[in-house]
């Protein structure tokens, strides 16, 4: 048999002969790569060498026929063939590397992720061709590259980066007489017979496989698949995986993987990858093409990460977390391989809020400098007392204003937690230096309620902080005469202080000198609004704020570039909401209980997970649309329900909400689109249909909406179901009202879902990592701020790889310094 060498230069030696054709082979050079680079490592070539001529393999197809004259040239002179002119006239090009192509066109979006490679490079510091398109793969031709395109695949990074969403772990090997029924398992044996047969009338086609490995016999079922007749015919040695079942006393796998013992197995006899599929594309051809990726590829990707660092992580190398996560070797390897990339996803999210949070803190901003006297008086005028939390949080704001950076900061605190009158304070604070404050808030309703509350606090007594023309509302429902007025006055900077909707980052809107930006409810707003905002000031500071209690762990991942400043105490005399959880069987309790505040004066909510029932299956959850029906005709007659949800125009639910506020209805049918809402100060009950559908967060929430006015108040919870009453989230809902403990348990409970909606900044999805991890993000948080303190541009030459993955990390996001 010919040695590697001199076989391929034979191949080669036919390729220039037919002026660079490719045809040499039939399909390709390419086709040639993978049993090549098999035997040149059997033969033990270098792998210098294999690695330089399998890389000009692969990408031999995508070569114009000038670059092929390079190629081969340079892979016959490799291989140590003498220096000759090649064949029909093609240009000499001795002496000159061989020419790659250029970057195929990259997808818009990532497969999985910023993390896919685009040009890495290889152990030789050639590039690599993982932009090359999916047809240099054996067995991949134009149509199946167009399936796959379904996927959002078009490259060979793409693949390499296309990760499993789970996975069936076949890689329990046993023979047949000790399987057992109910056991998922591999076991290999040689095909006996095989049959086939009709059932149902002809419309199901039934193929049995009858295999035995000399230990005992085993009944293969397939159906509709008439061709494994043909594919394992009798005497076949085959390896098979799936579960045993039963039938008439008998072992059966009915449909199981199936694989030739004598070929690599990649869907049986391992743990087996289960990747995110679209119709046109199944798993066999998937993995089939992945495995032809990671096998070559994979070896070649350049870590991005220092070694030194690496081993401080206790992280595998990037190529062996790529090999593994696809095709492991172990259920502990792919641990390490899942660690290793979830890592990754963290750690980079970690350097970019970092580096957002740097940015930030270079820009200058004037320094706002706030005497004791002055905030003693200012705070005297208040009608109540402030908590330790807003002394402390106000203590934060004004050590961020004599800084003489910008504030970045970010204020949460739960509902009722006094933080109107932290941003009125920090308001004060910055227009008594001559400057202007605005107050940006998601809807007219809620604008216009912060409206009140800081007329109440600013402008009322005998001497009040600010005039009426001082503090105006600025919102979409706004006459055109009064709206040009409000625009005049803040160019000229009489008013000082405007609250308002979307209507403040119209073009018109002109400030004299705006330098505090107050973002409520943030997680409403995007990127653009948040910078058309801060625009409309020379680089005011910026307060954000959110009712959403958040876990430690998660506001270190997504609000790492925030100073957080938390208010976890609520004002003196506030009675806490008693909460109740009801047997479904209990309803007619809860409407009694509605029905006598109501007739006490008070108003009610009954929040439903669905808009409206489509299902004829009951599955116990009720929905609000049909429900308001009912109540209104059956339960509440004398009373007028109103009625909430997400399918209303923005301008029918701020009217029904205007409505339930002046008192108009006595009870609001909503669903969950009351979550964050107006203040509602005489509604004291909230009734929460089928709770068990809703998360810790959500309830908390929903239950913040009574109890603002200091009348007694409840939350009543009523599962869908009778097993649902042991809920672990409602039990906790009724043990504490502290809504920070309640967000650590709903991460624990339900993951960070719920959570990531919050933050709408251009922080890149995260398709492995964990949000509940906070070992994880702990670790990843300490390595990204150690290469931030001596490298914080990246510019180092052992961390240019880091740099540009980086910039593919955030390319789809390049998040927000707010």
């Amino acid at each position: 048999m010919p040695a590697p060498k001199e076989k391929l230069l034979k191949f080669l030696a036919l390729e220039a002969e037919r002026n660079f054709d490719n045809k040499a082979v039939v399909g390709g050079l390419e086709r040639v790569q993978q049993l090549w680079e098999m035997d040149a490592r059997e033969a033990r070539l270098p792998e210098d060498l294999i690695g330089k001529i399998s890389d000009r393999l692969v990408t031999y197809k995508t070569l114009s026929p000038e670059e092929r004259a390079a190629a081969v040239e340079e892979m016959m002179t490799l291989l140590g063939h003498s220096q000759q002119p090649l064949r029909n006239n093609k240009p000499s090009v001795s002496g000159k590397s061989a020419p790659y192509p250029p970057p195929a066109p990259q997808p818009k979006h990532s497969v999985q992720h910023g993390l896919a490679p685009q040009r890495e490079q290889t152990s030789s510091g050639a590039p690599a061709a993982l932009s090359a398109p999916l047809t240099v793969l054996k067995g991949i031709g134009e149509a199946t590259a167009s399936t796959f395109k379904s996927l959002g695949i078009e490259t060979l990074g793409d693949l390499l980066y296309y990760f499993p969403r789970r996975y069936d772990d076949y890689s329990a090997l046993k023979p047949i007489h000790r399987v057992q029924y109910g056991e998922t398992l591999t076991v290999i044996g040689t095909v006996m017979s095989a049959s086939a047969r009709e059932a149902r009338g002809g419309k199901l086609k039934i193929t049995e496989l009858i295999v035995s490995d000399s230990t005992d016999y085993l009944r293969v079922n397939f159906y509709n698949n008439p061709y494994i007749i043909r594919q394992y015919p009798p005497g076949s040695q085959v390896v098979l995986s799936g579960k045993i079942e039963q039938y008439l006393g008998r072992k059966v796998m009915n449909h199981p993987a199936i694989e030739s013992l004598e070929r690599e197995h990649l869907n049986t006899n391992r743990i087996v990858p289960v990747y995110p599929l679209k119709p046109g594309v199944t798993q066999q051809t998937l993995r089939k093409a992945i495995h032809q990726v990671v096998s070559f590829w994979s070896p070649r990707v350049q870590d991005y990460l220092p070694a030194e660092l690496r081993q401080e992580a206790g992280l595998v190398e990037l190529r062996t977390a790529l090999q593994q996560i696809h095709f492991a070797d172990s259920n502990i390897r792919l641990s390490e391989a899942k660690e290793r990339l979830a890592f990754d996803e963290l750690f980079l999210l970690q350097m970019g809020v970092l580096r957002q949070k740097r940015n930030w803190e270079a820009s200058q901003a004037r320094s706002v400098v706030i005497s004791d006297e002055w905030l003693e008086s200012v705070v005297q005028r208040f009608p109540f007392e402030l908590t330790n939390a807003q002394k402390k949080v106000i203590a934060e704001i004004r050590a961020d204003f004599a800084s003489g950076k910008a504030m970045n900061r970010l204020l949460q605190g739960d509902v009722g937690s006094g933080k109107t009158a932290v941003a009125a304070l920090a308001a004060m604070m910055v227009i008594q230096s001559g400057a202007q404050a605005a107050v940006l808030a998601p809807t007219s309703i809620l604008a216009e309620q912060h409206y009140q509350n800081l007329t109440r606090l600013l402008t009322a007594g005998d001497q009040p902080l600010l005039t009426p023309d001082q503090l105006r509302l600025l919102i979409g429902d706004t006459g055109l005469k009064e709206k040009e007025q409000i625009r005049q006055d803040l160019a000229s900077g009489t008013i000082k202080l405007i609250i308002g909707t979307h209507a403040l980052l119209e073009e018109p809107v002109q400030f004299s000198d705006l330098q505090l930006a107050v973002i409520d409810e943030q997680h409403r707003f995007g990127v653009k609004q948040r910078a058309a905002l801060r625009a409309k000031g020379d680089n005011p500071h910026l307060l954000v704020m959110t009712a959403t209690p958040i876990p430690r762990s998660l506001a270190l991942t997504l609000y790492g570039d925030l100073d957080l400043s938390v208010l976890d105490e609520m004002p003196a005399g506030r009675k806490p909401i008693e909460t109740m959880l009801l047997h479904p069987l209990d309803r007619e309790k809860a409407y009694r209980l509605i029905e006598k505040q109501v007739n006490l004066g008070r108003q009610a909510f009954i929040i439903y997970p669905q808009i409206e029932q489509v299902d004829e299956e009951d599955d116990g959850s009720k929905a609000a649309v049909n429900e308001h029906r009912r109540l209104q005709s059956e339960v509440f007659p004398h009373f007028k329900l109103g009625l909430l949800h997400g399918r209303m125009k923005a301008n029918d639910k701020e009217r029904e909400m205007s409505a339930f506020r002046d008192g108009q209805y006595q009870i609001m049918v909503s669903t969950s689109v009351v979550e964050v809402g107006v203040d509602i100060p005489n509604a004291t009950v909230m009734l929460i249909e089928s709770a068990d559908h809703f998360g810790l967060a959500q309830l908390h929430q929903f239950r913040g909406r009574v109890g603002r006015g200091g009348d007694a108040s409840y939350c009543l919870l009523i599962p869908s179901a009778d097993n649902a009453i042991e809920n672990e989230r409602l039990a906790t809902m009724v043990e504490t009202n502290d809504g920070f403990l309640l967000a650590e348990k709903d991460l624990q409970q339900r993951g960070a879902g719920d959570f990531i909606g919050t933050r709408q900044s251009g922080i890149p999805q995260l398709y492995l990592a964990s949000l509940m991890d906070a070992r994880l993000i702990e670790k990843a948080r300490k390595l990204a701020q150690k290469i931030f303190a001596v490298d914080p541009e990246l510019s180092a030459p052992e961390h240019q790889r880091l740099a540009e993955m980086m910039e593919r990390f955030w390319k789809d996001g390049k998040g927000d310094i707010s």
